[in-house]
Parts: C-alpha cells; structure tokens; sequence
C-alpha cells in the first residue's frame, strides 16, 4: 500500500494493522526534502534553536556546540530508551513505525528522506523493533517507547525479525541495512509525536469493530433463543430518536433474524408483553456504542495524519517553532471513549448469558443443560462472563482525567494517552471471550427449539458446530470456549455487511 503523508484513511491504517505491506508515496520526497534543507538554513544562523542546537526539556537554554550535536541526538535517543514491561505487539509496532512515517513525510520535522527510507525499509524488510510498553504520559510525546524504536534504527537494542528477538544491529547487518546516523533534530523529530499511544488506540479501535459486529450477531441469537421479539427493531421506533447508529443498529438485527421460523412461532399468543432490556434495548445500548465508536474514529484518523513532533519546521520564511502538538489529549479522549464502549458491549452481552441461563427469564432448561442438577452446564461460563465484564470495567476508568508532572516541572501536564490506548488490546480479549460465552450459549438455547432460526443467525451457529458439538453432558469446557473464541479471533462473525466505523 502506498502511503501518502497526512492523506490516509482509516481503512488504509487497518489494512496495515492487519500486515498489508506499505511504501512511502514518492510525491512526499520534496517536502521532506524542504523541511532538511530548512534545518541546514537555521543551524547556518548560528541562533539558539530548541532541539537543534539546545539541550532538551528543562535543559532547553543549554547551548550545544556544532561538534557536538550528533552526540546530541544520539543521547537523546539512549538516555530516552528508558521503558519497563513486556514489548507492544508486534502488529501495533508495525502500524506505530508506519503511523511515524506518515508523520514525518509531511516535510515539517526536519528530518532527511535517508531516515525516513530507513523506517520504509525497516517495515519492507519486516524488522520491527522490540519496543517496551510502559513508560509514556502521553506529552511530552511518545517519548520512552519511541526512543526504543529509534535506538533499533541506529543498531542499538532488539529488533523482532525471522520470527526471533534478534540484536539490533545484527538484525539490520543480516538484512543489509547500515544502523542509522542522526541529523541535527532527527533525535527529537523520532521520539517526539503520539505514534505509540495512537497506535494502540487505533488496533484497539480495529479490535473493539470486530466484536461490535460479532456482538450483534451473538445478540440477535440469543433474541432467538430466548424467543424474544423483533418488534423493538421496528425502525419507526428508531426513526422518532433519530440517532444514526440506534437506527443502523436495528435494521442489522432486524435483517438477522429476518426469516426466522422461531420469531414466527410465537408472533401470535404470547403472554409475554415486553422483553428484558439486554434484548429489547440492544439498539439503543449498541446504537450509543456505534456512535461513540465512529466519534473515536474520526479523531484518531484525524490525528494519525497530523504532525506531532516539536518543534516544527516551516518555510517561506524558514523558521523552527515550538509548540505542543506532542500532547496526546485528543488520543486520550478516543482511547477512553473506546473503553467505555468495550465496557458496555460486554455489560450488555453477559446480561443476555444471564438470561439465557435463568429458565424463568429463557423458557430453556436450567443453565442449558438437557438434565440439570446431575449437569451444571453454562453455569459457570456465565460466572466468567461476569467476572470479565467487571475486570472490563475497573479498566474503563478514564485515564484522561489523570496527571502528573513530568520533567522537572516543565512538562506540567500530560495526558496519559499511552496507557489508556495500551489497555484496549486487553480489554478487547476480554470482551471476545464473553461474546464467545454468548455464542456458544444462545447456540445451545436453539439447540432445544425444533424450529430453525433465519438463514443468517443459523450460518452462525452452523460454523460454530463445526468446531464445537452441541452440550448434551457435562465435558471440560474450557477447549469449547476457546475454540469460539479463535473463530472470533479470525472475524467469524465480524461481515462486512453489519454496520462499522468507517
């Protein structure tokens, strides 16, 4: 995939989260080229510049020699490359290098095209460097995990390559690839930005659509399951509230259960008059959860094509100035606003479980099992169910109201963006493993009806009997859920045709 600086969509940054290869549009060598020969101008001046010829942070008013200002970024790198905890996964690290690249490309960090060629052929060549997680507030940028990606480029730390954590200059000498020598301000131009927090909120965005659709699917099943009625998706109700996603919503589960021989066999006669809300007010619950998921969206898209080192370097008049686009404030609101929305899709997904499991709420068997009491069936996958939805929401605490001061005090706020993106990918496995607990539950629940349910809901129960048979006994129950969860894995229920971000 071709990647055009500051122009790329959201589905092209899924695509190169999902492994698509990518190459730098060769239109945007110009303006990188500008912005270097922009540089070379201002260190000619001789004037005190923040991040070209100064120290940095608090010592921002020490001025460094031109001998020196090599060792200066080289120090910047290797004194920043202070980060704890496991490495970020290798796919959020490809999208992190790609994501800087986009950034840089733009033309307005200084920086020379032989380094952004080396992010390009790092990313070519499949050498992601091992990056570890934590260490970032989110301003003044990404810096300790973006440190760690710079110091791989210049031979220094570990690089994933070959399947193996390699040495870093190993690794690139096996790939034919000479360790990168900074310019002056390539240093902070690498590790200044939001490309580590923004790429997690992105793969935890990627991940949190994926168990939407499956959750609306799930959802409309266990609906069927428990007979309930397709009535609440009428989209005259929907129409009168006028919310997008609300009505998107509806039609989806109205279109999944179109067909169904079980909603047919109770349309008439039922005593029941209104359903609980976990399958009545699915729309309104998942319509919420689409909206604030497009809203986190567009910010990330917005920020993934932005510019966000410092200090930035303009032309026509050629001049560097500081400001404060490192701080990662827009990311830490879409990271948060993801997090309630994974929060919410799994409180409303475990409370269907719970229905489905009560047979004074379902109509089925106690704890869907043919003979309960010598069986206990889904009793305890419900427990699970419940028990990650609550993990789930102490994790959904918003990090961006937190703070704290950084750097001797010059870096006075900061948004704690990078652990509240982190979180997401977690999160996320949480919420695939209760969606997984509903699939193979309200597949069960339709096991115990004669009728068939629509064509759409029993192609999803159909792929999921291929792997795991029908609960007639108790069995060891671990292998069925994460045999459902590895279908969920490979986006067995996430179609395309079921409403997304973009």
């Amino acid at each position: 995939m071709k990647l055009t600086p500051g122009a790329m969509s959201l589905a092209q940054w899924r695509a190169i989260y999902r492994g698509e290869a990518v190459w730098l549009d060769e239109a945007a060598l110009p303006a990188i080229q500008k912005g270097a020969d922009a540089v070379a101008e201002i260190l000619g001046r001789g004037e005190p510049v923040y991040g070209i010829n100064t120290g940095f942070g608090k010592l921002a008013s020490v001025r460094i020699a031109d001998d020196d200002l090599a060792t200066l970024q080289r120090n910047l790198v290797l004194s920043h490359a202070a980060g704890v905890g496991e490495p970020m996964p290798i796919p959020v690290a490809r999208l992190m290098l790609a994501l800087k690249m986009g950034s840089l490309g733009q033309g307005a960090s200084g920086v020379r095209v032989e380094t952004i060629r080396m992010l390009e052929a790092m990313l070519a060549k499949d050498l992601i460097p091992v990056v570890p997680a934590q260490g970032s507030v989110g301003a003044s940028g990404d810096l300790a995990p973006l440190a760690h990606m710079t110091a791989a480029m210049m031979g220094v730390g570990e690089i994933h390559a070959g399947g193996a954590r390699k040495d870093a200059a190993l690794a690139l000498r096996e790939a034919g690839l000479v360790p990168l020598i900074l310019g002056p301000k390539e240093g902070l131009a690498l590790l200044n930005g939001t490309q580590f927090s923004t790429a997690n909120a992105l793969a935890g965005l990627f991940e949190a659509e994926d168990n939407f659709r499956a959750a609306l699917v799930t959802g409309a099943l266990s609906t069927d399951a428990a007979k309930g009625s397709d009535a609440p998706f009428d989209p005259r109700i929907h129409e009168v509230r006028k919310h997008k996603g609300q009505k998107q919503v509806a039609d989806a589960l109205r279109a999944l259960m179109a067909g169904s021989a079980i909603r047919a066999s109770h349309l008439k006669g039922d005593e029941r008059v209104q359903d609980p809300y976990c399958l009545r007010c699915q729309p309104q619950v998942m319509g919420a959860v689409l909206d604030v998921l497009r809203q986190a969206a567009a910010t990330l898209e917005t920020e993934a094509n932005g510019v966000t080192d410092n200090p930035l370097i303009f032309t026509n008049p050629t001049v560097a100035l500081s400001g404060g686009n490192f701080h990662a404030e827009p990311v830490a609101f879409a990271a948060d606003m993801i997090a309630m929305a994974i929060c919410e899709i799994g409180s409303l997904t475990e409370r269907r479980v719970s229905l489905l499991v009560d047979p004074v709420l379902s109509g089925l068997p106690a704890f869907l099992t043919p003979r309960p009491g010598l069986n206990s069936g889904f009793m305890i996958p419900q427990v699970t169910a419940a028990a990650l939805v609550s993990e789930n929401k102490g994790r959904a605490f918003p990090a961006s109201v937190d703070s704290i001061p950084t750097s001797a005090n010059q870096e006075d706020h900061v948004s704690m963006a990078a652990h509240g993106a982190r979180r997401l990918l977690a999160m996320n496995e949480n919420l695939r493993a209760i969606i997984a607990i509903e699939w193979l539950a309200a597949s069960q629940g339709c096991d115990f009806h004669t009728l068939k349910s629509s064509a759409s809901l029993e192609a999803a129960r159909a792929t999921l009997r291929a792997a795991v048979p029908t609960l007639e006994e108790d069995r060891h129950f671990a292998p069925d859920m994460e045999a459902a969860i590895a279908l969920l894995r490979q986006g067995a229920l996430a179609g395309a045709d079921l409403p997304g971000v973009a």
